[in-house]
């Protein structure tokens, strides 16, 4: 689990670095750097859709903060 999560964050950072890249290589003459945005919008969905549907299987737990 903590591996997936992991990958999935890692390609995040990638994709935003590409995007940076783009933006001072490119300067605005493609959609490179739209591309590795969107890419980086899909992997966070994905990656907060996948941590919900971990939490409600019971395959993680939220500890969170104990109530006083």
């Amino acid at each position: 689990m903590r591996i997936l999560v992991l990958l999935a964050f890692l390609g995040i950072v990638a994709s935003l670095v590409s995007a940076g890249f783009y933006l001072t290589k490119d300067q605005g003459e493609t959609n490179r750097m739209v591309n590795a945005l969107t890419v980086r919008i899909g992997l966070s969905i994905l990656l907060f859709l996948f941590v919900l549907l971990a939490w409600r299987l019971g395959w993680i737990e939220a500890t969170g903060l104990p109530i006083q």
